[in-house]
């Protein structure tokens, strides 16, 4: 196996807030085919190690409007939290039919985002909620200033948001992946969370799927985003808070409180997904890796080849608890790009609404206003029948 140890972008080693990231191991198996499309954007294709698909690529030949300026995000001085003004989002494509599929490969009746057939397809959303711009005159000028309490405060929301089409087909969603193509996935989000910390005035950086209508999805095909925020999360600074309080060690000794426990789902040689203490949602599973990585660009070889394993098998899992597919978030929290490196540890978050075959968890005035959350299903109970189905799943899985 041919690897490369990188720690810069292409010809521009920029950091961000002057941290220089650490070094990224390349897997070399998966071929990359880097374009621009029309307007513009960036166009990434990522190529399975055992692609049949020729390396040359179409180039996009559209005429496509400018791109949306940049939205400004305004902050809630009650909280201290900033809320993203992007309003060129209501144009978004709502699930549209199979043949005018945005993320299918291009054709002469679909001049879609994407102008080649692909395995895996990386590019800069059409209409984000933060960026094009990286800087400028009104970006955040540091943590402290987004920390600063004040009122009628705005700034431009600076960053960068990614579309990564996991397939060319028009349905599915990461389950539905082989485990080589769930493989280019995971290099693919490793190296964008690499390329994408060198960025000015990049914070935080934010690999997710949703799946699935009741979720809000506007869009079949499988697919996630990647969101680079100017500002570490509201949730993120809460985990802070909790390690300042706790201590340090708080990601280890969950995940060895948790393997001792009876709510482990799934274990590996390099992680272990499992229901947590105090679960939420009626489906929750979190997955650790066993050591201390802080994000993505941090996982050796290695540890994506088996978490393409075992993230495929745990989602398959969930499908198989009900008749019907069921709707997630899967979340990949990540250590914020210029603190915490050493406290804060990559886990995946995945939460459904789905609280029986035909119910959903709504958020009641206690949860969506207060944000004191009541718990529908014991986590224990809740385990053993993730568990049975990951079970039941990897017993008929043919691949």
């Amino acid at each position: 196996m041919d690897t490369t140890t990188e720690t810069t972008v292409g010809d521009t080693p920029e950091t961000s807030a002057g941290i220089t990231a650490g070094a990224f191991v390349r897997d070399d198996r998966i071929a990359r085919q880097h374009h621009s499309l029309a307007d513009g954007r960036e166009l990434i294709y990522f190529d399975d190690p055992n692609t049949t698909l020729a390396p040359d690529r179409a180039p996009d030949l559209r005429e496509l409007a400018p791109r949306p300026g940049t939205a400004s995000m305004r902050q809630d001085a009650l909280t201290g939290e900033w809320v993203s003004i992007a309003a060129a989002r209501q144009n978004r494509v709502f699930l549209p039919p199979a043949h005018l599929d945005p993320l299918a490969p291009a054709t002469a009746d679909n001049p879609s985002e994407i102008p080649s057939n692909y395995d895996v397809a990386v590019f800069e959303n059409k209409s984000p909620s933060f960026g094009p711009l990286l800087t400028d005159a009104d970006a955040p000028a540091d943590l402290d200033d987004l920390s600063t309490i004040g009122l009628g405060r705005t700034r431009t929301s600076v960053g960068r948001c990614e579309v990564v089409a996991f397939s060319p087909e028009h349905e599915g969603s990461f389950a539905s992946l082989s485990t080589v193509r769930a493989r280019t996935v995971i290099e693919a989000w490793a190296e964008r969370t690499h390329a994408l910390s060198q960025l000015p005035g990049i914070q935080q950086i934010f690999p997710f799927e949703n799946r699935g209508e009741a979720i809000g999805v506007t869009l079949h095909h499988p697919h996630g985003q990647i969101y680079s925020y100017p500002y570490v999360t509201p949730r993120t600074q809460r985990v802070i808070e909790s390690i300042e309080r706790y201590g340090p060690t708080l990601f280890a000794d969950i995940l060895e409180s948790e393997r001792a426990g009876d709510r482990v789902i799934l274990s590996g040689e390099h992680w272990t997904a499992f229901v947590p203490f105090a679960a939420r949602w009626p489906i929750e599973v979190h997955m650790l890796p066993h050591r201390h990585v802080a994000d993505f660009a941090e996982t050796s070889l290695a540890e994506r080849d088996e978490l393409a394993v075992l993230y495929r098998q745990l989602l398959r899992g969930i499908d198989e608890i009900y008749d019907t597919p069921t709707p997630y978030i899967a979340a990949w929290h990540q250590a914020p790009v210029a603190t915490h490196r050493d406290d804060i540890r990559l886990m995946l978050q995945v939460t459904s609404p789905r609280r029986a075959a035909d119910k959903l968890k709504f958020l009641a005035g206690s949860e969506a206003a207060m944000g004191a959350w009541i718990g529908d299903v014991a986590p224990e109970q809740a385990a053993a029948t993730i568990r049975d189905a990951v079970a039941s799943a990897i017993g008929k899985d043919t691949e």
